[in-house]
């Protein structure tokens, strides 16, 4: 299934973009050099083929002869040379192996193209012959001041011919025809069979698979998704024939691994990183959920053009769910999310969601709604990252949560939770509580005063995760202050907001409140400290110097107390420690509950 809706990309990309994505037989790499040749076959230039983006070089991408799984990872053999191009090794003998390789480079040549007079081929035969020679190598390197670059990195090479001028060797039409009829004759004596992503019968199968590259922690010269590298996993009697033991055309085979390659590509705009999860995604017709998915959840970069541009995204996909137009009453076309992670040397399959882009696009305004919770002066939407980085251990680098700290599966179980409307995982709900409890006591280091515990993004996970997995019996948790909440857990929340505040007012310069020392114990096992709280209440209450102002303070606190039950419970589970942080947080986030006395800073 997903093999097959990755051909069925392929094609409507070929179909749509021949320059997007590559033909058959052909892939796009990047080249850092051009050899340029004379006529006669002699080097006159080794033109850079890359420009500088900041500190980082780019090579710019061609398109180029793909003979095998070489053109994206090399095997340790050293003799799978690709055709005419390649690392700087095989094209010119340069390094570790070179004069092997650079063999094996002009034998695939004269494999591919046996008979051919073209001139432009005789030079670069007649160049490689050259450079056999002791120091003829080294000497062209020093001439066009190449050596250390070199030295720093083995660069791609490729190769022009000075009479065709920018035109690469490889993409001279007669040497393209001649390709193609090479690989007609190469795929009839393949070995045949069944592919079983098309179906099609007795066609040439793909003996081995070309690797998959881009997605994060994974080998970076690649890995596979389908592959046998131990007997236990091979059919019998197949020992040693991968391509057979999972028969899979030549096409198909080329078909899903370029699509997928092109889905991860550095710069794709079809690719979400959410914590060791690798995601692509797609749709079987063209349509605007493409370009928009992953602004849905992920933060701008610092260098974004439009840093905005997620938030106008969320926005209009809201408003599409209101007003009831597309793509929220798309139910035709079908929209795709494979979700990927490293696995040694194999590509392993996270999940994969599959749902019209009506279906998505409810589904994801529904998680929007269920994190949307009152904090004045914030960002409206919640990026998925931030949700994450959330319930991570604080660094000096990370003020808001370290990402390498949050759980590497959490963030593709979110995204399933997402995407196929499940509650959300209880690792997202228990991690938000226990960074609640852990930073009770944290400080500001600029102003020594006690900072927010319960932030906007810990409490929308809390509000969203306690709604979602709710019985029909549980009052659903609101937006905004709730009067009307019974739940023991809520109501306490409120009333140690309130009291903390009212320590505040007594004492406008205090450095810490009650928070530090009683925040953990009262959330859950609030009847341990209960009477010394309401203590410490009088005391602070008596330093007041208004008495309208003691008069409100008070009958706040005894319009939330009276919503209590007579017995306070011993212990609160840790659903009740989350109804706890909203109540505290949402009493927090209303000053105006608390009179007309503005906020203390």
């Amino acid at each position: 299934m997903i093999l097959q809706e990755l051909v069925g990309y392929y094609r409507r990309k070929a179909a749509s973009d021949a320059n997007a994505i590559a033909p058959e037989g052909w892939i796009r790499r990047p080249v850092d050099y051009f050899v340029v040749l004379s006529r006669e076959g002699i080097c006159i230039d080794i033109a850079d083929n890359a420009s500088q983006e900041g500190k980082r070089r780019v090579a710019k991408e061609e398109l180029v002869p793909s003979i095998g799984k070489q053109s994206l990872k090399h095997t340790n053999s050293g003799q799978d040379a690709n055709l005419l191009w390649d690392s700087a090794a095989f094209s010119l003998g340069y390094g570790d192996k070179g004069v092997q390789k650079r063999e094996y480079f002009l034998a695939e040549i004269d494999n591919w193209f046996p008979d051919s007079d073209d001139e432009a081929l005789a030079a670069l035969r007649s160049f490689l012959l050259s450079i056999r020679k002791d120091g003829a190598l080294a000497d062209l390197l020093n001439r066009y001041h190449r050596r250390e670059a070199f030295e720093k990195r083995e660069p791609i090479i490729a190769f022009r011919w000075q009479p065709d001028d920018a035109v690469p060797i490889h993409h001279r039409p007669n040497l393209m025809a001649l390709y193609e009829n090479s690989r007609t004759r190469l795929n009839n004596a393949a070995v045949l069979g069944n592919c079983l992503i098309s179906g099609d019968q007795n066609v040439p199968i793909a003996l081995n698979e070309t690797v998959i590259k881009g997605v994060r922690d994974a080998q970076t010269s690649g890995a596979n998704i389908v592959s046998f590298n131990k007997r236990a996993f091979e059919s019998y009697g197949k020992r040693e024939r991968a391509g057979e033991n999972s028969p899979i055309g030549t096409s198909a085979s080329f078909a899903y691994s370029t699509a997928l390659n092109y889905l991860l590509r550095y710069d794709s705009p079809q690719k979400l990183q959410v914590g060791d999860a690798t995601m692509v995604f797609w749709a079987d017709h063209s349509n605007g959920l493409e370009s928009d998915f992953a602004a849905f959840f992920d933060e701008p970069r610092k260098d974004a053009a439009d840093p905005d541009h997620g938030t106008r995204a969320v926005a209009a996909l809201l408003e599409s769910v209101r007003q009831g137009v597309s793509p929220a009453t798309d139910n035709e076309t079908r929209f795709f999310v494979l979700g990927l992670a490293p696995n040694a040397a194999r590509v392993a399959i996270r999940f994969w969601q599959v749902g019209t882009v009506a279906e998505m696009a409810t589904r994801i305004v529904r998680h929007f709604d269920d994190i949307k919770i009152d904090e004045p002066g914030n960002p409206p939407f919640l990026s998925l990252r931030l949700l994450l980085r959330s319930t991570a251990q604080l660094s000096e680098k990370w003020p808001g949560g370290d990402p390498e700290k949050v759980p590497p599966n959490l963030g593709g179980e979110v995204m399933r939770a997402i995407l196929e409307g499940l509650p959300y995982p209880e690792t997202l709900f228990s991690g938000a509580v226990r960074r609640i409890r852990a930073e009770q006591s944290k400080k500001d280091k600029r102003t020594g005063k006690p900072v927010m515990n319960v932030t906007y993004p810990r409490a929308a996970i809390l509000k969203a995760c306690l709604n979602r997995k709710r019985t029909p019996l549980e009052k659903e948790i609101t937006v905004s202050l709730d009067f009307t909440n019974t739940n023991p857990g809520y109501r306490l929340g409120r009333l140690f907001a309130v009291l903390e505040r009212v320590q505040e007012e007594a004492n406008p310069r205090i450095n810490a409140t009650i928070r530090d020392r009683y925040y953990g114990a009262f959330s859950a096992v609030p009847s341990s400290v209960f009477s010394t709280l309401m203590r410490l209440k009088n005391h602070h209450l008596a330093k007041l110097g208004s008495v309208g102002r003691r008069v409100n303070l008070e009958k706040l606190i005894g319009e939330i107390v009276d919503g209590l039950p007579p017995t306070l419970p011993p212990h609160l589970s840790l659903t009740d420690q989350g109804r706890f942080a909203i109540g505290y947080y949402h009493q927090r986030m209303n000053p105006a509950t608390y009179g007309k006395q503005g906020d203390p800073k």
